[in-house]
């Protein structure tokens, strides 16, 4: 069964958006300890910037063209998703601790690149093998 260009970017972006969802509750689960309290109302205002420069970052990489391209795509789209989310952090109020924009840069770098990468390296070894 053939994937649509459409179908493909749409699951890409919503694996995207799983992912910064669980990198924020991650952080809010470490920091906060209260899971099932202020979990939910916290978690949405520590992820909405990042979701906001997500959906931006798509848009400038244009993403939907090779949604789980590693380079082209999951490295802009990286970048903007950490330094516009940053940015949004900071003019709302919430701020960028140092450790907590390093945590992030790295943990974002791993999330939104690291499952392209082994998007490519699977499809590498299905198209060996279907040889």
């Amino acid at each position: 069964m053939a994937r649509s260009p459409i179908r493909m970017s749409a699951v890409a972006f919503a694996l995207d958006v799983v992912l910064v969802v669980a990198f924020a509750a991650l952080g809010r689960a470490t920091h906060d300890g209260d899971v099932l309290g202020r979990f939910g109302a916290g978690l949405a205002e520590t992820t909405w910037p990042f979701l906001v420069a997500l959906a931006v970052g798509w848009v400038v990489s244009l993403a939907v063209r090779r949604p789980a391209a590693p380079l082209r795509t999951g490295v802009p789209v990286w970048l903007v998703t950490v330094g516009g989310g940053m940015l949004l952090r900071v003019v709302s109020g919430q701020g960028a601790a140092i450790a907590f924009v390093i945590v992030a840069t790295i943990t974002l770098a791993l999330l939104l690149i690291g499952w392209r990468l082994l998007a490519t390296l699977v499809g590498r070894r299905h198209a060996r093998a279907a040889r």
